[in-house]
């Protein structure tokens, strides 16, 4: 695979598969209190421009118990955030690091890392992509279903960065995607683009009752990311009827599952009857960050 995964296309269809059934084994490996050292000696830094839960929980536990350290940083906390330039921080970090994982707010910032940077840089979310927190979804759903191939599968509600590495990922699986999305929320003509040209399956519908029409699995995600809370008031009124609720989900497939890469805002983007449903896979989700995670981290880290 490229030496860095800042998209979900860094890896080929059959390196999805790989990281995937490593993760579930790992997962199993796990509860039976195994826990494979396989990074020992290795060391991840972690830069944290934006707040985080999951990200910064399952990469510091997934490095450790794969015999590895994990490295906590804030920008607060570099030199960074006293003008020094990027490349150079990439540059030295590459001495002394095994791998970086970074949260940004802009994806152009994890880019100009990577391109100075030797050593693997992890795209830990972006302005454009989440591709760790779906590498969890489609171990979810894989651990659900087997066979990703012709399943159906409904995005409702904004056209985000994890929307965006969705979209990509259904040129490696065979996913059909629906996306109902308002008016001025819809992903990006270049990311829809790109997925099509590498053979997507990719529907945008009217509404969110069109688009779980059948669904095998319904997505969602807040309205008010991260950096758009100016925006909240406005989102929230543009987002009425989005509600992924016990309405929505009988409008799909009888034995529909849910997705929500959390945090959630409950009342909003998901009702608690959904997240807290029998038909809620949001734990299950949660906590596939965290083999997904360690899988990616041995596919990148791991000397043969």
């Amino acid at each position: 695979m490229n030496k860095d995964f800042l998209s979900i296309l860094d890896i080929t269809k059959d390196e999805l598969t790989e990281i995937l059934t490593n993760a579930i084994y790992l997962k199993k490996l796990r509860k039976k209190g195994k826990l494979p050292e396989v990074l020992r000696g290795k060391s991840l830094a972690m830069i944290f421009e934006k707040s985080s839960t999951r990200t910064h929980i399952s990469f510091e536990v997934g490095m450790n118990e794969l015999g590895g350290h994990a490295l906590f940083l804030s920008t607060r906390d570099l030199q960074i955030d006293r003008g020094e330039e990027i490349r150079d921080t990439a540059r030295v970090a590459s001495s002394y690091v095994s791998a970086v994982m970074i949260r940004a707010f802009k994806h152009t910032t994890i880019e100009e890392f990577a391109k100075y940077a030797t050593i693997p840089v992890i795209n830990g979310l972006s302005d454009q992509e989440h591709p760790c927190q779906i590498l969890a979804d489609l171990m979810t759903i894989k651990e659900h279903f087997g066979s990703m191939q012709g399943l159906r599968v409904a995005w409702v509600g904004d056209g985000n960065n994890v929307c965006n590495s969705l979209i990509l990922s259904s040129a490696l699986t065979g996913i059909r995607l629906s996306i109902a999305c308002p008016k001025g929320f819809t992903p990006s003509k270049s990311i829809l683009k790109k997925a099509k040209d590498n053979g997507s399956l990719i529907q945008l519908e009217p509404s969110p009752d069109d688009a779980v029409k059948d669904a095998d699995v319904i997505v969602t995600d807040t309205w008010v990311s991260m950096g758009d809370e100016n925006e909240r008031e406005e989102r929230l009124r543009a987002f009425k009827g989005y509600t992924v609720n016990e309405h929505l989900l009988s409008r799909a497939s009888e034995d529909v599952w849910v997705l929500h890469c959390l945090p959630a805002h409950r009342g909003e983007e998901i009702s608690n009857g959904v997240i807290d449903g029998n038909r809620s896979l949001v734990w299950d989700e949660a906590e596939n960050r965290l083999h997904a995670q360690k899988a990616l981290l041995i596919k990148l880290l791991k000397t043969k």
